[in-house]
């Protein structure tokens, strides 16, 4: 059972029934993820906990009762109550909330949203916001310039239709489509119209100029004295969001400078903005941007760092100090058009694919600012650490880190040290606890160290590995040469006569992947080393 979140609350039993019952605060929750992306409520297990207790039973009719006080108490909310047994015996309700249409509240008018693991409330003019975000009739489905579907362009949808074949994220009973039906499946045509999402990506030029918030980008580069020295503009309309991420890569010389460093004997290059990191600041601005707000969208580069200038605020639910955790969609099927074009990676990994390089190559995380009007979003340019790109990646080698942990051993190899709740606030974890899973691996491996007690506890890395880079390694079967492999395999078959896969597989060493076993054993048998008897799971091996 997974912990509180975006998608998950945890309620007791009494929430629900009894004296005790608390039909309000249970409203709130629900309203909440009805305006968020929907989520469950496991009502019977405490917040605490993980199973609900192994003698508990949840009366027969209380999900029909819970159906039809929320449907009493808020208005747009759809919620499903069902009975589940868990592991250990004990039942609970595990009430599905589905994500609202419209705009969820209580009876009473009260609105909330789903932040994190809390449910706040939306007052003032957020309640404006929370309104238009949540139309009933999306922005990219509409087709209010009633563009006859056949005006398409149609070497850009030849193009995107290559793409959605070609890609494994697409399912086989999508590509199979005609092209007809592929577009209405990604919402690029209704009836016998384009939307104005078929008008952004395969539309002719003066259909999309037609279309008063279409992207316009604008690069600008800025001297030392700010100073503007160079200004590109991409504003005729002529490229589509797909085929502005390309073009602006390209055509940007700035973007390929790189740094010498000294490598030992020789010299390494490391791009001045790494690609990575201006995709994804690229596709953020295209895809997460207000299409019913008109503005720009600005490049501008200075000697220092990049900056990234969107028009509109965040979404709402997401502000600086969570959008490294926080999942919200604002343009639903274009994002969708974008991940399955690979152009981008799941909602809200974004932003720690950032940090990740970012902090990997030795420089500092992107620093995001909002206003009422634009949001900036600024990557650093020089490199504070160069050690750090080399621990990094040594560190990674020795023992394939997650995402997590190569953000939070970057964050430390760049500063002296920090604590636990210098860490939290860097990381913008909601408490200093969750801190614990992020660096739980690298302190076993001791590539984090640990000094004091409590919350005086200061985290840091050694400045003796971070300068020798001498890590302890253990002996690995992963990286075997294939020679090496199948005498293996011949002399543990010939120790073991008549033995299966899986027992040869864990005496050799369980770390070498199974498909390479079989490979090997497949290609035993074929030279006449081995012999193969049975079929299935009972096919056991010897030698000839």
């Amino acid at each position: 059972m997974s912990l509180e979140g975006q998608l998950l609350d945890k309620k007791s039993l009494r929430a629900v029934s009894g004296k005790s019952a608390n039909w309000e605060e249970l409203a709130k929750d629900c309203v909440a993820f009805s305006n968020a992306s929907g989520g469950h409520l496991f009502i019977g297990v405490e917040d605490d906990q993980e199973l609900p207790p192994a003698d508990q039973c949840i009366p027969a009719d209380l999900p029909d009762r819970v159906r039809r006080r929320l449907a009493e108490i808020t208005v747009n909310v759809g919620a499903l109550p069902n009975i589940i047994v868990a592991p250990n015996g004990g039942e609970y309700l595990d009430l599905i909330i589905a994500r609202s249409t419209g705009v969820a509240s209580t009876i009473d008018g009260r609105y909330f949203l789903r932040v994190g693991d809390q449910s706040k409330p939306v007052t003032g003019d957020d309640v404006m916001r929370l309104v238009t975000e949540r139309s009933a009739l999306p922005w990219e489905t509409q087709t209010s310039l009633h563009v006859p579907r056949e005006e398409l362009d149609a070497e850009k949808f030849r193009r995107l239709a290559d793409g959605l074949r070609a890609s494994d994220r697409v399912k086989a009973s999508v590509k199979e489509k005609a092209d007809a039906e592929l577009q209405d499946h990604y919402l690029l045509a209704q009836g016998g119209f384009l939307t104005n999402l078929g008008i952004l990506c395969i539309g002719k030029q003066q259909h999309r100029a037609q279309l008063s918030t279409a992207p316009i980008i604008q690069f600008i580069k800025f001297d030392e004295h700010n100073a503007k020295v160079n200004k590109l503009v991409w504003d005729d309309h002529a490229l589509s969001p797909l085929e502005l991420i390309e073009a602006i890569w390209r055509e940007v010389p700035d973007f390929r400078e790189s740094y010498e460093l000294p490598d030992g004997l020789y010299r390494q290059n490391v791009p001045a903005f790494d690609e990575v990191v201006v995709r994804e600041l690229l596709v953020n601005a295209l895809v997460h941007r207000p299409y019913t707000q008109r503005g720009d969208i600005f490049l501008n580069l200075h000697p220092d760092r990049l900056e990234v200038v969107n028009p509109g605020p965040l979404p709402l639910g997401v502000t600086p100090q969570n959008v490294l955790h926080m999942t919200v969609r604002r343009n639903d099927h274009l994002a969708r058009l974008f991940h399955d074009l690979k152009l981008m990676e799941r909602e809200g990994s974004g932003f720690g694919k950032m940090y990740e390089v970012l902090l990997s190559q030795g420089r500092p995380v992107p620093d995001l600012t909002e206003t009422h009007e634009r949001v900036c979003v600024a990557v650093g340019r020089r490199i504070i650490q160069p050690q750090v790109i080399d621990f990094i990646a040594k560190a990674d080698q020795a023992y394939q880190l997650t995402q997590r942990e190569r953000i939070v051993l970057g964050l430390l190899a760049q500063h002296e040290a920090l604590s636990g709740r210098e860490m939290c606030r860097a990381l913008e974890l909601p408490t200093i606890d969750a801190v614990q899973l992020w660096i739980k691996r690298p302190l076993e491996w001791q590539l984090i160290r640990s000094a004091g007690r409590t919350q005086a506890t200061r985290y840091f890395v050694d400045p003796e590995l971070l300068r020798n880079l001498d890590f302890p390694s253990g002996t690995t079967l992963k990286r075997i040469e294939p020679h090496r492999l199948l005498a293996l395999i011949v002399e543990d078959v010939a120790r073991y006569p008549n033995t299966k896969i899986g027992d040869i597989h864990q005496r050799i060493g369980a770390e070498i992947p199974r498909s390479r076993v079989r490979r090997a054993l497949d290609q035993l048998v074929e030279n006449g080393n081995l012999a193969r008897e049975g079929i299935r799971n009972g096919t056991r091996y010897r030698v000839t």
